[in-house]
């Protein structure tokens, strides 16, 4: 039986931190499913095709990675797809706080899910999609923080960045 895992969130953008917890979690089961989330709540400043393209691209080397959007219950799509494991990155205590949460409610929801928190290395630890979308904002340089393939999109999308 194949182990697979889920790595879901809004990717807006997919960070080096993103990568680095896809390529640890990749070495550990047989398939990692990315499931970007549509998220409207969150007002993504990437529509969900962007997002989509921009982890297929950064993962494209990857043979058992396969990422697509979804926009209901995670839970339920996890259920949906037959995967009984949940990847989430854990950066702070704040991110664990809210993690355990989520953690809870998708069990809840769905008793058959185990998640697995990956810390990131130490060289992304401060990297999230909110700061490269404040850096990318003020037209700062996001070259560094984000995987090569997602920069030369965001570039080619027409936006500033360095």
């Amino acid at each position: 039986m194949r182990k697979m895992a889920i790595y879901p969130g809004t990717f807006d953008p997919l960070s080096n931190g993103h990568l680095d917890v896809i390529t640890r979690s990749a070495d550990l089961f047989d398939e990692i499913l990315v499931a970007v989330a549509q998220s409207s709540a969150k007002k993504p400043m990437f529509s969900l095709e962007d997002r989509v393209e921009m982890v297929k691209l950064a993962t494209k080397n990857l043979s058992n990675v396969k990422c697509v959007g979804f926009d209901n219950l995670l839970a339920d799509f996890a259920k949906q797809n037959g995967v009984r494991f949940l990847v989430r990155g854990l950066r702070v205590v704040s991110d664990f706080e809210y993690e355990i949460q989520m953690g809870y409610a998708n069990t809840s929801l769905n008793a058959e899910l185990d998640t697995i928190y990956f810390m990131p290395s130490l060289e992304n630890a401060f990297i999230s999609s909110s700061v490269v979308r404040n850096i990318l904002t003020h037209k700062g340089k996001i070259s560094h923080i984000v995987p090569e393939e997602v920069f030369m999109y965001i570039k080619k999308k027409g936006m500033s960045c360095m």
